[in-house]
């Protein structure tokens, strides 16, 4: 790697985590990332989980529209295929981390001893405003941390929470924690707005 592609004074990778609830620009924040560094001339791969196919099968894409071409893996048995595909870039970008198992904290703490900078995004918090490891996990080993909020959609004020809705009432609490959607399966809301069926 170039040297200028490293930490200066520890000559090593790094770890960069990309969080908040839906909505919140995380996808958007990875991208703009990315186009940065391949402006710097810096070469970049990028991966995303099988199981989010909501904007291609091979493509990173934010609710705004804007796309990365991405290689998919299974989040479960294949998150070692990351490492394994890379070549000699420099910049590895992960989205939706949230949807991998906690083997990918590992991969990342790899990836990163090898000189590599590890960009991640995925949300912090379940739709039951619990934490959705393994990004808490990556949060507290990473160098670099980036909450971003996004705007309830109730009241209006800055929201870190995710709302699952089923037909338009809050989904209940014992409801399975992965579902993947956007606009017609969740909303960004605030501590106050943020509610569980429990009955």
């Amino acid at each position: 790697m170039r040297s200028r592609d490293v930490h200066k004074i520890t000559n090593s990778g790094w770890i960069e985590v990309v969080t908040g609830c839906m909505f919140s620009g995380k996808t958007e924040e990875l991208l703009r990332r990315l186009r940065r560094a391949e402006i710097a001339g810096q070469e970049v791969a990028a991966f995303k989980p099988s199981v989010d196919d909501r904007y291609g099968e091979e493509t990173l894409g934010s609710h705004d529209g804007r796309q990365w071409d991405a290689t998919v893996v299974d989040p479960g048995e294949g998150v070692w295929e990351i490492a394994d595909e890379l070549d000699d870039e420099d910049v590895v970008a992960i989205d939706e981390a949230n949807f991998f198992s906690d083997e990918l904290v590992a991969v990342c703490e790899h990836l990163a001893d090898r000189d590599r900078r590890v960009v991640v995004s995925g949300l912090d918090q379940t739709f039951r405003g619990e934490p959705f490891e393994p990004v808490p996990e990556l949060i507290s080993l990473a160098e670099y941390v980036d909450k971003y909020r996004a705007i309830c959609a109730v009241c209006g004020e800055p929201a870190t929470r995710t709302q699952r809705l089923i037909d338009g009432d809050p989904a209940h609490v014992d409801d399975p924690t992965v579902l993947v959607g956007a606009e017609e399966s969740y909303e960004a809301r605030c501590r106050n707005c943020h509610t569980l069926r429990a009955d």
